[in-house]
């Protein structure tokens, strides 16, 4: 009696496996794939898209300084001027509030050369009798350790 009992579970189940493949035969296939095209671009929009917010959000991070607002505060230390003197040795004008320095730039370091005349100074009357000496005895007076 169970070898009759597996027998004709065995049709039963094979009887359902046939109604099923028969099921899934009688469906209609879809008609034709998806363009491979359309979905390429697709997915190389989606990627343009993430490293633009990717590279958009480095380069906020990195100049966040730049769009934050000074709240109406004029700088205090600006460089006036600047001259390259050749290779990476500079000359720097630099001003802080109302005072200005002659700063050099080299690649041993930086080092303050003089303090210059204010701002003020600077831009009020010249001196009446400017007394006019050469490169030459300039020199000289330096040399001389003046």
């Amino acid at each position: 009696m169970p070898a009759v009992g597996i027998a004709s579970l065995f049709a039963s189940l094979n009887g359902t496996a046939q109604t099923t493949n028969q099921m899934y035969l009688s469906t209609p296939l879809p008609a034709a794939m998806p363009d491979v095209g359309l979905s390429l671009i697709r997915i190389l929009g989606a990627l343009a898209l993430v490293l633009g917010l990717f590279l958009g959000g480095v380069w906020l991070f990195r100049n966040w300084q730049r769009l934050v607002i000074h709240r109406g505060r004029a700088p205090r230390l600006n460089v006036l001027e600047v001259r390259s003197l050749g290779g990476r040795h500079a000359l720097y004008v630099v001003g802080y509030d109302q005072e200005r320095f002659l700063i050099a730039s080299s690649p041993a370091g930086v080092s303050l050369l003089s303090h210059l005349q204010s701002a003020e100074a600077a831009d009020g009357p010249a001196e009446v009798n400017p007394v006019k000496i050469s490169f030459a005895q300039t020199l000289v007076q330096t040399l001389k350790g003046r």
